[in-house]
């Protein structure tokens, strides 16, 4: 793709996240919602692929199908009420119809097996930001509406957990795990969404990280499949080491960043007196948490193919770039010591 029409089509990304964020309009908020869906859809197609063409096809019409159920509830909403302002007053029925697509275009349970499907036809840059960028304008919006839906949020919450972690567990593509992971990560984004939307912005944060940094190292080691793993001993070593740790920050393991939003929602929950959902979402999570230990054990316990000094050249060492490794990497490892700090910025 031509670096304009790339360059153009982030600037259209951009712009539909940043129309929805700044929207108190039902309809305008709509619009920065098609604005990102029709945008991501040329980087899709970009490979000239017959898998990522079908993958831009599916896309297409569930991100159609939600946003018409979007449209409908707002629609719905105004007629009850009288008005298209989010924050005001909101129409019980209008506002369920709303999350239900919203959560179709987040891709949660029980709305969520195209997830996998569509991140499995695609490339893996283009898989990070269905991953990530696409999903914080649906995820600002529900944090928006959701305060007066907390047992829904907890229903959605508590099935993508427990979906997450038993659809990802005999997955051996990287990208179909990952969508899972995705999908157990945003249940517990949606455990707190309504009671403490700061801790719930957190959580997106360090997920969001951790994901951007395994893809991106999936994508510099050519590694798409638990089998190809092995292989990026011989590419990056030192990439490869710090890989398994990526792994363990987004299972919730400490030190590393990943338990920090963890264990505050459950302390949330606890002091809900929520006990039998904190109970379930600590359970599942060893779910998720088992497919990250295997996928840990390929890397580091399996030995990587000997050439004897004679390698292919798809096995040859090619050119790092560290820098946008580097960053997320840290903040996804090493955001434990400054919980106090974070404490402070966002519960202040």
């Amino acid at each position: 793709m031509a670096p304009p029409l790339f360059s153009f089509l982030l600037l259209a990304l951009g712009l539909g996240t940043s129309l929805t964020f700044s929207s108190s309009h039902w309809l305008l908020a709509w619009m920065g919602l098609e604005i990102n869906a029709l945008a991501i859809l040329p980087l899709m197609v970009s490979t000239h692929q017959s898998r990522g063409t079908e993958a831009s096809v599916k896309y297409l019409l569930i991100q159609a199908t939600g946003a018409a159920i979007i449209l409908w509830g707002s629609m719905l909403n105004a007629q009850m009420t009288g008005h298209w302002n989010i924050l005001d007053e909101k129409q019980d029925m209008a506002m369920l119809v709303i999350i239900t697509g919203l959560a179709l275009k987040l891709g949660m349970a029980p709305v969520h097996a195209w997830f996998p499907e569509i991140l499995q036809g695609t490339n893996m840059p283009t898989a990070m930001i269905l991953s990530t960028w696409q999903k914080m304008a649906p995820f600002v919006l529900i944090c928006a509406i959701a305060s007066s839906y907390h047992w829904l949020t907890l229903i959605l919450g508590l099935c993508s957990i427990l979906v997450g972690g038993l659809g990802g567990i005999n997955m051996v593509h990287m990208r179909k795990l990952i969508a899972y992971s995705s999908i157990a990560h945003f249940g517990w984004m949606m455990l707190v969404v309504s009671s403490n939307t700061h801790l719930a912005i957190i959580t997106l944060i360090i997920y969001t990280m951790a994901t951007v940094t395994i893809f991106s190292t999936l994508e510099s080691t050519t590694s798409s499949s638990i089998q190809s793993l092995p292989l990026s001993w011989t590419k990056y070593p030192a990439l490869a080491g710090l890989f398994p740790l990526v792994l363990l920050s987004l299972g919730g393991l400490p030190p590393l960043s990943g338990f920090l939003p963890k264990w505050l929602i459950i302390q949330e929950l606890t002091t809900q007196s929520l006990f039998l959902i904190a109970f379930i979402a600590a359970i599942s999570a060893l779910l998720s948490l088992f497919f990250y230990i295997r996928v840990m054990y390929v890397i580091v316990s399996v030995i990587s193919p000997n050439f004897f000094g004679h390698a292919p050249t798809k096995f040859f060492r090619g050119k790092l770039k560290a820098f946008p490794l580097a960053v997320p990497g840290v903040l996804a490892l090493m955001l434990l010591p400054v919980l106090p700090a974070l404490s402070a910025f966002f519960f202040c």
